[in-house]
C-alpha cells in the first residue's frame, strides 16, 4: 500500500495583490491531474461515514471512485442524483464540518477535499457542456401541482427534487432574478453569479416554473395558492430581515445592514458602476460589526471597493468566530484587521448625519457556561473610539414577517421563525411544508439545502397517501 498523502492538495487561488483589485473568484478550483491525485488520498472505506455528514445525502465514495478512474461524467451524474446544485455546494458548503469532519482519514490527517472534488466534476460538466443528465432523472409526469415560494437553496433544492419526482413544481421569487441568497448574499470572488444561473437553469431544464417579482402574501397568500390548484405548499423565504444593535447613532449616514449592502453590490451590481447605476458609499475606513460568514464577505467587499483600512469588530475572540476558517483566513490575507472582545455601543456623527466615529468598549469573556459557551462581560472604563466612515451591521437576520401575517393557521416562535417537523418539514397549516433559514434562522447553504431534500420526500408522501385516500 502507498504512503497516504497527508495533506489535501492545495486550492490555487488568485495572488492577494491582485484579487483584492478584482471581484473575480478568488479559488481557482483543481485541475484534472491534482483532481486525480487528491482522490488517491481516500482509503476507499468498507463503512465510510463522510456520507452521513451530507445534508443532501450525495454518494461520496462512489463519485469520488470514479474522479479516480477518470469517470468524470459519471461522476457528476452521481452527484447530481442527490444533489441539483453541485457547483454552488462545491464553493460554498462548509464541508469541514459536514462531510470531510467524518471522513476517516481526518483521524490522523487532513481529509479527502471533498467539496473540491464535487466543483471539479461541476466545473468539468460546465467547461465541456454537458448538462445531459437532468432530463434522465425525471420521473413520470404526476398530475399534482406544488407551490415552492423562495428560490433560495431550500426552495430550489425542494424543486428539482419534485420535479424528479414528476410533479409540476412552480416556483415564486420576490426579488427580479431567482437564486436567493445564492445571487444576493455571497460575493462573486466567492459564488460567481454565472454558476448559480447556470445551476437554476438546470433546475428548469427538469420542468420547474420560476416566476420572479412575484411577493406572496401580497400578489397572492399561501391559502390562495391552495385554493387556486396547488396541492401542496413549500415556504422556503429564508431569513432576511437584518438585526441591529439598537444603540444611539445607529440611523446615521454610512451605516448599511450587511443585507443592504451586499444586495446593492451583488445582486444590483455596485461593484461595476457606472455601468450599472446602483450607488454604494465606501470611504476609507470601514467597520464590520460581527464575524460570520457575513461579515467576511461585507469586509472583503469593502476591500476591493477601495476600503483604506477594513475592520472586523467581534465581543469574543477567534476562537469564537462563527465564520468558516478558510474565509477568515482569506480576509487576513487581504489586509482586513480584526478587533476583538470589543463592541460599539454609540455611533456619532457631523452636522451632515454621516457617520465619522464609534465609541467601543472592551470585553473580557466570562468562565464558560452550562452550554460551555463564554458569555461577553464588559470592562469598566474601557469606553475608547474609533475613525470611521461606514459601519456594516452583520449580526444575523430573522424572518420576513409577511407570510406569517397573511397565512392562518401558521404557527410560528417567539421569534417569529416558522414551526415546522425537524424530519418532515410540515407546518400546523395541512399541505404547507417549510424549511431552510424561515424556520432555524440563519444558518448555511446547505443545512437549507437538506431541509429542501426533506420536504420534498414529505411532500411526496402526503400527496402519495392524500391521493390513495381519495
Amino acid at each position: 500500500m502507498s504512503r497516504i498523502v497527508k495533506q489535501k492538495y492545495e486550492m490555487p487561488l488568485q495572488p492577494v495583490e491582485e484579487r483584492i483589485r478584482n471581484f473575480e473568484e478568488v479559488a481557482l478550483g483543481y485541475d484534472e491531474e491534482t483532481a486525480i491525485a487528491e482522490t488517491k488520498r481516500c482509503l476507499e472505506c468498507k463503512k465510510p461515514k463522510c456520507v452521513e455528514g451530507c445534508p443532501v445525502e450525495v454518494p461520496i465514495p462512489q463519485f469520488i471512485s470514479l474522479i479516480k478512474k477518470g469517470g468524470f461524467e459519471g461522476a457528476i451524474s452521481v452527484i447530481k442524483s442527490k444533489n441539483s446544485l453541485p457547483a454552488i455546494c462545491g464553493r460554498v458548503c462548509p464541508q469541514e464540518t459536514q462531510c470531510e469532519q467524518r471522513c476517516v482519514l481526518a483521524r490522523n490527517c487532513e481529509p479527502v477535499a471533498i467539496g473540491r472534488l464535487e466543483r471539479f466534476v461541476a466545473d468539468y460538466e460546465l467547461k465541456n457542456k454537458q448538462n445531459k443528465t437532468s432530463g434522465e432523472l425525471v420521473s413520470d409526469k404526476k398530475s399534482k401541482k406544488v407551490a415552492v415560494v423562495g428560490s433560495g437553496p431550500a426552495g430550489l433544492t425542494a424543486a428539482g427534487d419534485l420535479a424528479k419526482m414528476g410533479y409540476d413544481v412552480t416556483v415564486f421569487e420576490a426579488l427580479h432574478v431567482a437564486g436567493g441568497v445564492l445571487m444576493y448574499g455571497i460575493p462573486e470572488f466567492r459564488l460567481p453569479k454565472e454558476i448559480v444561473q447556470r445551476e437554476i437553469g438546470n433546475i428548469k431544464k427538469l420542468g420547474v416554473e420560476i416566476k420572479t417579482n412575484y411577493v406572496i402574501g401580497k400578489m397572492d397568500t399561501i391559502d390562495e395558492l391552495l385554493e387556486t390548484g396547488y396541492d401542496a405548499v413549500f415556504i422556503g423565504t429564508g431569513a432576511g430581515l437584518p438585526y441591529f444593535l439598537n444603540v444611539p447613532g445607529e440611523n446615521l449616514n454610512g451605516i448599511y445592514s450587511a443585507n443592504e449592502f451586499l444586495t446593492r453590490v451583488n445582486l444590483m451590481k455596485a461593484y461595476r458602476f457606472p455601468e450599472y447605476l446602483t450607488p454604494v458609499k465606501v470611504g476609507k475606513r470601514v467597520a464590520v460589526i460581527g464575524a460570520g460568514n457575513v461579515a467576511m464577505d461585507a469586509a472583503r467587499t469593502a476591500v476591493r471597493l477601495g476600503a483604506e483600512e477594513v475592520y472586523i469588530v467581534y465581543r469574543r475572540t477567534e476562537k469564537e468566530m462563527p465564520a468558516r476558517r478558510e474565509e477568515i483566513e482569506h480576509a487576513k490575507e487581504e489586509g482586513v484587521k480584526f478587533v476583538l472582545l470589543t463592541s460599539p455601543v454609540e455611533f456619532h456623527g457631523d452636522e451632515n448625519g454621516n457617520v465619522t466615529s464609534m465609541t467601543c468598549i472592551k470585553y473580557e469573556l466570562s468562565e464558560p457556561d452550562e452550554s460551555g459557551r463564554r458569555r461577553p462581560v464588559a470592562i469598566e472604563g474601557s469606553e475608547h473610539e474609533i475613525k470611521v466612515d461606514n459601519v456594516i451591521m452583520a449580526l444575523g437576520q430573522g424572518p420576513n414577517p409577511l407570510i406569517a401575517k397573511t397565512t392562518k393557521g401558521l404557527e410560528l416562535s417567539k421569534r417569529g421563525n416558522i414551526v415546522a417537523d425537524e424530519n418532515t418539514c410540515a407546518t400546523s397549516k395541512q399541505g404547507v411544508f417549510a424549511g431552510g433559514d424561515i424556520v432555524t434562522g440563519a444558518a448555511t447553504v446547505i443545512l437549507a439545502m437538506g431541509a429542501g431534500k426533506k420536504a420534498a420526500r414529505a411532500i411526496d408522501e402526503y400527496l402519495t397517501n392524500k391521493c390513495n385516500s381519495n
